[in-house]
């Protein structure tokens, strides 16, 4: 078999990410070969591959899914929003400049190319391209411009699904609109819809089942039920509402602060914290949940300076100093890191203004110097007596005056800075400096070593996948891709349902 598949929402988070990841690892099991595709990620959750390209972070655990190894190839562009009118362009793994929100759609041809390159080398080389869309196919003041819905499946003959979340309400109203604003040729290839995040008796969704094939021409292939406690590593900041929470919220456990940062970046850092089940974990944007909790830990950010300025403004900075003055354990990774040090100096203007310098928190004995070049590697060491892995993607490098040594770091006693991102997903290391946290802070009745965070990670692909294989017409969908979208779909257009 050989084709590609395209994976369409109404709206943005209306599972696209989800469907694609167990497409992926339900197409492998059938002994394909399958790699996963983004035309362009709009993301600041990001991965370095092997070969040193950095890649949205959704694309890099869907390789996983398909057992694949990631590459640039499978998400070609990413955009990292440095503030709401300005982005950072990384293409083919690597750091292309800058993009205005007023030059957006003007400067997005050769962006097209380098996407549209990547699917083919993709295409030539595995069976099946899953590839996912973006926002709305239907955003129709960028279609003139679109590569990464329509305009990418247009450039290679896709067919595509069109998924939509029931749990928001209005999902055939949408599925309808979405497919009326398309012009004919891109209609042509929606060939069938998927209903996500249904709860209840689905038999009681079979009038509107029957009816929304009768106005558009397209079959529901699948209701994907609601998935309870299921969350994938995700592009989206917004999503750090939807971590693991504790099950019996009457049990002691080590409470942590995890500093939502304005322009937060890999959050993901904590999702290995949020599965233990003696740790609870709180993403926090005000002092009073610092001074409640027993860790604090200070996240990666696509703005060390502008977000260090907004902890000083809100009291946050303060509130981190105190913790840390009571002998309370301070965690920084990346970005975190460089706020607990000295000084961060900026000479080239790579976050500001040329020649910016702001003092850090002091209360590691570092300092940062911002350079054009950007830092883009995977790497391995060995804390507390235990392996420990991670990559790093930043511009800020850290001069280290004193202190204890860290891998990608320093430490002062209960505080540790890593410019590591991932080190707490290796379960050895996380397990050592959790203990050596939880006796710190006075809590020597809690026990960590039972949470593997790579077998978690495993068992929620296989779940998304056993849902699809259950509740999705896999055989439709293995027939969309070797012939294609079916010839003969009539247009929709607008008009009341009689």
């Amino acid at each position: 078999m050989s084709g590609s598949l395209m994976v369409l929402g109404t709206t943005s988070d209306a599972g696209k990410t989800v469907v694609t990841t167990g497409l992926c690892r339900a197409l492998v099991r059938r002994g394909l070969r399958v790699a996963p595709f983004k035309a362009q990620n709009m993301s600041n959750n990001s991965m370095v591959t092997v070969d040193g390209a950095e890649i949205g972070r959704a694309q890099w655990v869907q390789a996983l899914a398909a057992r694949a190894e990631p590459e640039a190839a499978m998400n070609p562009v990413l955009l990292k929003p440095g503030s709401d009118l300005r982005s950072h362009v990384v293409v083919m793994g690597r750091p292309a400049g800058s993009l205005d929100a007023g030059e957006f759609a003007g400067s997005r041809t050769p962006l097209a190319r380098a996407a549209y390159d990547a699917y083919d080398d993709l295409a030539s080389r595995f069976d099946v391209v899953v590839c996912e869309g973006a926002g709305s196919p239907a955003e129709i003041n960028l279609r003139a411009h679109d590569y990464v819905n329509m305009g990418l499946a247009r450039h290679a003959g896709i067919p595509s699904l069109l998924v939509g979340d029931i749990d928001r309400g209005g999902v055939f109203a949408a599925m309808h609109g979405t497919l009326a604003l398309l012009d004919e040729a891109d209609q042509a290839l929606v060939s069938g819809l998927v209903i996500n995040r249904f709860r209840g008796d689905v038999s009681l969704l079979d009038p509107a089942l029957t009816q929304i094939r009768s106005l558009t021409g397209r079959p529901v292939l699948g209701v994907v039920p609601w998935l309870p406690g299921l969350w994938l590593d995700s592009e989206d900041s917004l999503s750090v509402r939807e971590r693991p929470t504790p099950a019996d919220p009457g049990r002691a456990r080590l409470r942590v602060a995890v500093v939502r940062l304005p322009r937060i970046s890999n959050f993901t850092d904590a999702d290995a914290l949020c599965l233990e089940p003696d740790v609870e974990v709180d993403f926090v944007d005000d002092p009073r949940g610092i001074r409640s909790a027993d860790v604090v830990v200070l996240p990666g950010t696509r703005a060390t300076i502008a977000d260090l300025g907004w902890l000083r403004e809100h009291g946050l900075a303060d509130a981190v100093r105190a913790h840390a003055a009571r002998g309370g354990p301070v965690l920084g990774i990346c970005g975190g890191f460089q706020m607990l040090g000295r000084e961060i100096e900026d000479p080239d203007g790579v976050e500001g203004p040329p020649g910016t310098r702001v003092a850090g928190l002091g209360l590691l004995e570092a300092t940062t110097t911002f350079g054009s070049d950007k830092v883009l590697a995977t790497r391995s060491g060995t804390a507390l007596d235990a392996p420990v892995t991670g990559y790093e993607i930043h511009h800020g490098r850290v001069a280290v005056a004193a202190g204890d040594e860290l891998p990608g770091g320093v430490r002062s006693g209960p505080v540790l800075g890593t410019m590591w991102h991932g080190c707490l997903e290796g379960d050895a290391f996380r397990w050592a400096w959790l203990r050596e946290t939880a006796q710190a802070c006075g809590r020597d009745g809690l026990r960590f070593g039972t949470v593997s965070f790579t077998a978690a990670r495993e068992a929620r692909l296989d779940t998304i996948a056993d849902a699809l294989e259950e509740h999705l017409d896999l055989d439709a969908v293995l027939a969309l891709v070797s012939d294609g979208a079916p010839a003969g779909l009539r247009p929709v257009t607008g008009g009341l349902v009689g």
